[in-house]
């Protein structure tokens, strides 16, 4: 029987692609704020979590202008050439961006930045082919999850997960409970899903959000500063690692308000 010509496979994951004029709408707005700013920084971020991001953006709002998105994008508005930068150094800047970069536009002076920046840290959950910074040994008893103080052990109906999560878990007076010592996870070595569930689940933060600074560019000379500090060093990111956009199409390229 040949198919109805109304059957139609659609895709609910489908986002529609940027048209010329969003592009171009984004290029004229960088270059803008090139043109605004005394400073346009290159940054990077370890352990991307939008939620951070956005808190970065937001305490800065009312002296810096941040664009985290396409770097295609970016390194167009700036221009990687000589011939094609649209001010001075800029190409400099442009041929450095790759991999989840953004630039950072403000009239603060470069050590406030850089103080600032060194400072703001956040912990965070660990994704899976995150590496375990410490090795995590659930004893035996029941299970608890440290998201409160004192520490809760979890409710009846998440023993289910537990133990699909691979804890051998039995039920004690209605609490998931431990015959045994379970090795979580071991310091160094990758994280599986499940681990990185696990851990989420009992509250073990294992990763910092923290943004890099790269390079800096000036606009009154036109010179770009490379920013070398071990403090900015990035830790390596897990395997599954989402991109900028993770958080929704409202976060892509867009600048700070």
């Amino acid at each position: 029987m040949p198919k109805s010509r109304r059957q139609k496979l659609v895709s609910l994951t489908k986002v529609a692609k940027k048209t010329r004029e969003q592009k171009g709408a984004q290029i004229a707005e960088i270059q803008d704020n090139c043109e605004k700013w005394k400073y346009c920084w290159l940054f990077a971020v370890g352990n991307m979590r939008n939620a951070h991001l956005k808190t970065v953006r937001r305490l800065w709002k009312d002296s810096a202008r941040m664009y985290f998105g396409r770097g295609a994008v970016m390194a167009k508005a700036l221009g990687t050439t000589p011939e094609a930068e649209h001010r001075p150094g800029l190409s400099t800047l442009a041929n450095q961006i790759k991999g989840q970069v953004g630039l950072f536009f403000t009239n603060s002076e470069p050590d406030e930045v850089i103080e600032w920046f060194k400072d703001f840290h956040q912990a965070d959950f660990a994704r899976a082919g995150n590496r375990a910074t410490r090795t995590v040994v659930l004893p035996a008893g029941p299970i608890l999850q440290h998201h409160s103080t004192p520490s809760e052990p979890f409710p009846h109906n998440e023993e289910p997960q537990l133990r699909k999560l691979g804890l051998a878990t039995t039920m004690k007076r209605g609490v998931p409970t431990l015959e045994v010592p379970h090795r979580l996870c071991e310091k160094g070595k990758k994280l599986t899903a499940e681990q990185s569930q696990l851990l989420k689940l009992i509250g073990e933060r294992m990763v910092e959000f923290k943004v890099g600074l790269m390079a800096r560019w000036e606009s009154a000379s036109g010179e770009v500063m490379q920013i070398d500090d071990p403090a900015f060093s990035l830790e390596e990111g897990p395997v599954d690692e989402e991109g900028p956009d993770d958080a929704g199409p409202e976060d892509e390229g867009a600048m700070s308000e």
